[in-house]
């Protein structure tokens, strides 16, 4: 399985992107996808997952703003960021497991075995 981010770049406050993740390989095997985040200096952090048909969470600063989705047909995961702020501004990367987690699993990075390669979001104020 392959992951391969897309859609960052440099957007003002209140601005919106929409970030694409094509996942190829054994797709079919993927339950949980999701996305993390890096800022410098920072350590990865959690920004929202979907657990196969089970539903999503989403990490607090981002909830309300945030929405993850999957087009299984399109083997696509999206990112669509609204209300973007300079905090926000980091490296996001795709993930994906093929565990069905539950909700308390999704947090932590070292659960999936397949990450994207990134792409950059820079928010400016």
């Amino acid at each position: 399985v392959q992951l391969q981010a897309s859609g960052g770049g440099l957007v003002q406050t209140g601005g919106s992107l929409r970030l694409s993740c094509v996942v190829s390989g054994r797709t079919s095997s993927i339950d949980t996808v999701g996305w993390f985040r890096q800022a410098p200096g920072k350590e990865r952090q959690f920004v929202a997952a979907r657990r196969g048909s089970r539903g999503t969470t989403y990490a607090d600063s981002v909830k309300g703003r945030f929405t993850i989705s999957r087009d299984n047909a399109k083997n696509m995961v999206f990112l669509q960021m609204d209300s973007l702020k300079p905090e926000d501004t980091a490296v996001y990367y795709c993930v994906g497991t093929v565990q069905h987690l539950i909700v308390s699993s999704v947090y932590e990075p070292t659960t999936y075995e397949y990450w994207g390669q990134g792409t950059q979001v820079t928010v400016s104020s």
